[in-house]
């Protein structure tokens, strides 16, 4: 063919190209998007739903990406996250283009198994192992001992504190020591300014006189308490900076930031949510978590009723906390405030204190998950595009979306994506059982009543044996 002919046909090609683009960005219908370029549809192709649009940009790329290495399609679904479940139970009964795939809750798996819309995962033994996962993930996903997801990325809570506040903190117990044992000009020492006196860029200056050239890394972390006593020792030392308004203030009325108190020992469906047998709610050791949790009210009085994470994380930002306890979210905020210069300091996440010395906490956590619906007519292509998001694209998912991967080999050089890890490895996932549906906002009940100096042993033996009497 001479090269006149050929320019005509290459035309044609970019054309379609340009048009298949255009419909991915337009939000043409998917019968109008097959009208468009008939040619393509002869390729094997798998419908892929989700309801939260921060994903869009992600999840188009990865599409684009499975699609040209398979010769498939993957179409993206965006919809809306109002009775979604419903949504893909009723396209799959009765509409034309059936959910191959989706994003769901772990909490929302066994609905979903027991409608048919989810399936045991394929190849389980090759990607959803210990190798490639935390065991929390993986029993996240797991209903009645089979595998019928495939871990994505995960939200918890961890203690989020002001380094720059704790530096010049462990500083000025350094040099107290030193004076103490007679060294009178400890070495390394210099004179800082005060925090009225300014520094060199015109800014507040810091918050001690005298602070070593270097405080280490490893004396910062010896200094973050361990567990709530040692948290109330520090705030009854701490000599607090003018702008401290707090050591320590969390949302106490949402369930997901307080649940750490009684996750160790208040059990729903045991670890994997799903076995109605195993139910321990009312225990000594709850209890006395609850005792703990209620006394902490006398020293930090936080009102449960107009405190919200968002205006805690605010308070962070303000620089008026030393700790708070945060969620994964947290984290793009406060990049995005040290970028645009509202945030002036340094911080640090890390595991959140034990309740007490004898008493152990753990930390509450959602994962979502990508299952492959039962009614799907192209299960091996859905089970390979789920564990290709979930396998080989956690390297530029927190990047592009702020969600952080389950995937035990993602941000790996990322500190505080690291120390959010390891309390996800440590914390109980939301249960399954449909009939505890309700469990968290009672739970929630519970937490405010205390909170506010309730009974704590009837408080809690009323809500096991609601839960029981539900299960029944």
């Amino acid at each position: 063919m001479s090269i006149k002919k050929r320019l005509p046909a290459v035309l044609v090609v970019l054309c379609m190209l340009a048009a298949v683009l255009y419909v991915g960005r337009s939000g043409m219908t998917i019968e109008a998007e097959e009208d468009l370029y008939p040619i393509f549809n002869q390729k094997e192709t798998i419908y892929f739903w989700y309801s939260d649009e921060s994903l869009t940009d992600f999840i188009n790329s990865a599409a684009v990406s499975f699609g040209e290495s398979r010769d498939v399609r993957v179409i993206p679904v965006l919809t809306s996250d109002s009775e979604y479940l419903e949504a893909i139970n009723d396209a799959s009964l009765h509409g034309e283009h059936i959910p191959d795939a989706y994003i769901i809750s772990n909490d929302s798996l066994e609905k979903a198994y027991l409608a048919g819309l989810a399936s045991k995962i394929q190849g389980d033994d090759k990607l959803c192992t210990t190798e490639h996962f935390p065991q929390t993930a993986l029993s996240a996903v797991t209903y009645k001992d089979k595998l019928v997801a495939y871990p994505f990325y995960y939200q918890t809570s961890a203690f989020l504190y002001n380094k720059t506040y704790l530096e010049a903190w462990t500083a000025e117990q350094l040099a107290a020591q030193a004076e103490g044992n007679g060294e009178e000009d400890a070495e390394g020492f210099e004179d800082m300014p005060d925090a009225d006196e300014g520094n060199e860029n015109g800014e507040e200056g810091e918050y001690i006189d005298e602070i070593p050239l270097e405080v280490t890394p490893e004396q910062i972390a010896a200094g973050i308490p361990a567990n709530m006593d040692e948290l109330l020792a520090f705030a009854d030392n701490y000599d607090a900076p003018e702008n401290v308004e707090a050591v320590l203030k969390w949302a106490v009325s949402d369930i997901f930031y307080n649940y750490y108190f009684v996750g160790s020992y208040m059990i729903v469906g045991g670890e994997s949510g799903d076995d109605d047998n195993n139910i321990n709610i009312y225990n000594e050791e709850t209890k006395k978590c609850l005792e703990v949790y209620q006394n902490l009210n006398q020293f930090f009085y936080i009102e449960s009723d107009t405190v919200t994470p968002e205006s805690v994380i605010q308070d962070f930002l303000d620089g008026k906390l030393v700790f708070t306890v945060a969620t994964t979210d947290v984290l793009k905020k406060l990049e995005e405030a040290q970028a645009d210069g509202t945030f002036p300091y340094e911080y640090g996440i890390c595991m959140i204190p034990q309740p007490s010395t004898e008493l152990k906490g753990r930390s509450l956590s959602v994962t979502s998950c990508v299952a492959v619906n039962g009614y799907s007519e192209h299960k091996d292509l859905a089970n390979a595009f789920a564990a290709y998001l979930t396998g080989s694209c956690y390297e530029t998912l927190y990047e592009r979306t702020g969600k952080t991967s389950a995937n035990l080999a993602a941000n790996q050089d990322n500190e505080n994506l690291m120390a959010f890890m390891d309390e996800y490895k440590n914390s109980s996932s939301l249960p399954k059982m449909m009939e505890t549906s309700n469990f968290w906002i009672q739970l929630e009940i519970l937490f405010s009543r205390v909170w506010e100096g309730g009974d704590i042993d009837s408080l809690l033996l009323e809500l096991s044996n609601q839960i029981k009497a539900q299960i029944q």
